[in-house]
């Protein structure tokens, strides 16, 4: 059972990835955070290379997608495309409201996403640090940002010894009148 309802889905991508760690480090992480699928865009990664640092075996659990090229990234309709890359027009990952139908990708180690793929991209966010960072660590802050982001949780403590506030139970109202054209989709 996971800790948090969860809400919406999302994918975890990274385009070029070259070290195996690295990218068993990234897809263990999607897998424990429950990631609907996981993708890879121009990599030469062997899958069982991975498993030195991927021990949960993500891809005999979680639907994996292999990518030649950019143009070839394929996500299910309504699925928002969230580029992950330390740019000036990206949005602070703090002040992004995310998506709740998304595939997030990251760019490779030592480099960033190729102009193919920020193309592709329909929000390009960044996690506001002074220079990049691991990107196995930036794949963990994106997705613990959107849970925390997306979940109601009980409030927080104003002191370290205090205890969490717990959530009021939902009530439900009367029923819910809308006119016009309006279908309730938030697409």
């Amino acid at each position: 059972m996971y800790p948090y309802n969860k809400t919406g889905f999302f994918a975890i991508g990274v385009e070029g990835v070259s070290k195996p760690r690295n990218a068993g480090a990234i897809f263990r992480t999607a897998h424990a955070f429950n990631s609907d699928f996981v993708f890879t865009v121009n990599s030469k990664i062997d899958i069982k290379s991975m498993y030195s640092t991927d021990t949960s075996k993500t891809f005999k659990s979680v639907p994996y997608y292999d990518y030649e090229t950019p143009q070839e990234i394929s996500v299910p309709k309504n699925c928002a495309i969230v580029g992950v890359e330390l740019c000036d027009e990206a949005v602070v990952l703090p002040e992004f409201c995310h998506p709740m139908r998304c595939a997030y990708i990251f760019g490779p180690e030592r480099g960033s996403l190729s102009k193919e793929t920020q193309e592709k991209c329909d929000y390009m966010v960044k996690i506001p640090t002074k220079f990049c960072i691991n990107v196995s660590t930036a794949v963990a802050i994106t997705i613990y940002d959107r849970i925390q982001s997306l979940h109601k949780w009980c409030r927080r403590p104003l002191t370290p010894s205090g205890k969490p506030e717990k959530n009021k139970p939902h009530v439900s109202g009367g029923p819910v009148i809308r006119r016009g054209n309006n279908k309730g989709y938030d697409f």
